[in-house]
């Protein structure tokens, strides 16, 4: 009995140590969290709601309504949409390619590696590229001129909604790669014999049970991309200025102390975009639970 209780004794201390040594390793990300996503956020929706004297008020709220505002937004929405819906399509197929197609192993592994550097290269350093490549003077401009094909005058400007859109989807389309791959991995191959015995053409496999199984991973991920392009602004700013009335623009315009600034507008505005990218993101993990209980 004497051994027994001393055994659990020094066992307790013992549990207790690992339990501070794991806080202790995150808590550094609990600290940068808490700094830069959990205050600001609290910060700005408080901002949201009052007057630059500290009053309570609706007005901010009641400002996104005016026809420039909800211009804007419609505009990112639709910007979101398109190179959502365009990295989803295209990254699918490749992805396919690479997973499902028969390609050699190492083109898999360049490709997977290429992708995780593309979706996270943007910012300034993509809208250079961009300009530098399809601008007016860009380098593939001047190629198709050189065979008698004048790019911009057949409408085509990169400083626009259409131009934007195709910047976008450079980060889009690897993003997409990287997280349907997984999805298209964990499809087992006794499926499709299975659906092959019963007498089901490759074609009705597809449409009968792979994509089924595959659709909340493939609905969840392109409202991530919706979400990741919806907050975009670096390479917004960068490319097209103020020429694009798109919502981190005109946040951007209203925090940073010119003529327009209305910090508490701003801060209605960001509250605007934290709505509408929560929501994705919420849609975007419930499809993922559902994609995963699926694939068990």
């Amino acid at each position: 009995m004497s051994i027994a209780t001393t055994s659990t004794v020094s066992s307790t201390p013992m549990i207790n140590k690992r339990v501070v040594v794991d806080w202790l390793g995150i808590t550094p990300f609990l600290i940068f969290a808490l700094l830069f996503l959990i205050l600001p956020t609290i910060y700005l929706i408080a901002g949201a709601f009052l007057t630059p004297d500290g009053s309570l008020t609706l007005k901010n709220i009641g400002d996104l309504f005016t026809p420039t505002i909800m211009s804007a937004y419609w505009i990112s929405i639709k910007i979101s949409v398109a190179s959502a819906l365009g990295g989803a399509i295209i990254g699918f197929y490749l992805a396919w390619a690479l997973v499902l197609g028969g390609l050699p192993a190492w083109i898999r592994h360049a490709f997977l590696t290429f992708s995780g550097v593309a979706s996270n290269f943007a910012g300034v350093p993509l809208a250079f590229s961009f300009i530098a490549t399809l601008g007016r003077q860009g380098l593939v401009t001047i190629l198709l001129a050189h065979f008698g094909f004048n790019l911009y005058g057949t409408g085509f400007n990169l400083l626009s909604f259409f131009g934007l859109t195709i910047t976008y989807m450079y980060f889009q389309i690897p993003l997409m790669v990287l997280i349907i791959t997984p999805a298209l991995d964990g499809m087992k191959k006794e499926w499709h014999e299975a659906a092959s015995i019963l007498g089901a053409t490759n074609g009705q496999y597809w449409r009968m049970v792979a994509l089924p199984i595959l659709w909340p991973s493939l609905l969840g991920t392109t409202l991530l991309l919706f979400a990741n392009s919806f907050g975009a602004i670096a390479t917004a700013i960068a490319l097209t200025g103020s020429s694009l009335n798109i919502v981190p623009i005109v946040l951007y315009a209203q925090i940073r102390g010119d003529v327009l600034h209305n910090a508490n507008l701003g801060y209605a505005l960001a509250l605007g975009m934290i709505v509408i990218t929560g929501i994705s993101n919420v849609i975007y993990i419930l499809m993922r639970m559902r994609a995963e209980r699926w694939q068990k």
